[in-house]
């Protein structure tokens, strides 16, 4: 907590909602297989799949917020289990290309559904996962995020030019 604040700090409280949220996600998935980091991963390569893209590590890495060595070691794990393949980009032979195998999809599948059914009961309190409140509410996270870690770099929007919903749009739940 802050001198000024009476109660707890709002990174504080991103910080304890973080963590409840990935315990969360890891229990709902354990069945499936899958962690919490594993399911960003396959749900963001679905959702890029859908959109034509066979995204390399590192593109999917800047789509996730993840770490590139991480991401790696997330595919290798993945690709181990049968669930994405990973192939050298034949425009860049320092690349990995990655894309779901049918299993893949079939679990993504899946996986998002139980997510999404998750997220549905976490987020009753602001009315569900359709609620003007949840809307807001994802507004004001995805402008927190846009923040630059580096004090003297525009934001993501600064830098793009692009909107709020712009930037929410097929982001992972």
């Amino acid at each position: 907590m802050s001198k000024g604040s009476p109660g707890p700090t709002p990174g504080f409280l991103v910080w304890r909602l973080a963590n409840k949220w990935r315990v969360a996600v890891d229990r709902a998935l354990a069945p499936l297989g899958l962690t919490h980091a594993q399911y960003s991963l396959v749900a963001s390569l679905h959702g890029m799949q859908r959109a034509g893209e066979r995204p390399s590590q590192r593109r999917l890495a800047d789509h996730t917020g993840m770490e590139a060595l991480y991401v790696s070691k997330l595919a290798r794990s993945l690709e181990a289990a049968g669930l994405i393949e990973r192939v050298r980009d034949p425009r860049d032979p320092r690349a990995v290309q990655l894309s779901l195998t049918e299993e893949g999809r079939t679990v993504t599948r899946r996986a998002i559904a139980v997510v999404q059914d998750l997220l549905q009961r976490l987020l009753e309190p602001l009315g569900g996962l359709d609620a003007e409140r949840t809307r807001a509410f994802t507004a004001e996270l995805t402008a927190l995020l846009d923040v630059s870690l580096d004090p003297c770099a525009p934001s993501v929007r600064e830098q793009t030019g692009t909107t709020t919903d712009e930037t929410t749009q097929g982001a992972t739940p």
